[in-house]
């Protein structure tokens, strides 16, 4: 594995901006800050509209990115990023979101689906012109049904929802490291399974 090409995309999607740090809709970018924290590195190198590192996963060279377009327009950086490294979306792209579907707490890798109202995904899929690309969907869903789903996005996480996004960076983060190592089979078999009643 050269430095010249052969690279995984391993691309977080959130906002940029302080006052978005901590909100749901920003799991994205604390799973790409927490993979970078543990292989040692910053994401902080300006490339494509997003700011990135790389790292080393097992075997495999990775860019760590995190656009910063705002979510509506993550397909720009995305894309951008995509040309640059000759990355081929279906077998060299990861992209971890966040999903209002699912419970806080849940994660679920998939492929080729919609973006299921989510814009960021939205944009991916416009820009690329392809669904067919690895998605980590990490759920954060309330407990209670939220009236407006995008002021819920944007509002901080409170104290308890921390706790349990914690918990979900370290998944997230194992998530990519199976993909990288095992294959998507093997991670959708282990991070797919339906949680044990």
């Amino acid at each position: 594995m050269g430095w010249d090409g052969g690279v995984k995309l391993i691309v977080g999607l959130g906002n940029p901006g302080i006052e978005y740090q901590f909100t749901p809709h920003n799991l994205g970018f604390l799973a790409i800050d927490r993979i970078a924290g543990d292989l040692g590195v910053e994401v902080r190198n300006r490339q494509c509209r997003a700011l990135t590192a790389r790292a080393v996963i097992g075997d495999e060279t990775v860019l760590l990115a995190k656009p910063e377009t705002f979510m509506n327009l993550s397909g720009v950086s995305v894309r951008e990023l995509v040309q640059k490294h000759e990355a081929q979306p279906e077998t060299d792209l990861i992209v971890i979101q966040d999903e209002l579907d699912f419970a806080l707490g849940t994660l679920r890798i998939h492929r080729r689906r919609s973006s299921a109202g989510h814009n960021g995904i939205e944009s991916v899929i416009g820009a690329l012109g392809t669904k067919d690309f690895l998605r980590i969907r990490v759920g954060v869903a309330p407990e209670r049904k939220v009236e407006d789903g995008q002021r819920y996005l944007l509002a901080p996480l409170r104290k308890a929802q921390l706790k349990v996004v914690d918990g979900m960076l370290d998944t997230a983060e194992e998530a990519v490291k199976m993909i990288l190592s095992e294959g998507e089979a093997a991670a959708m078999n282990r991070f797919n399974r339906k949680e044990e009643e």
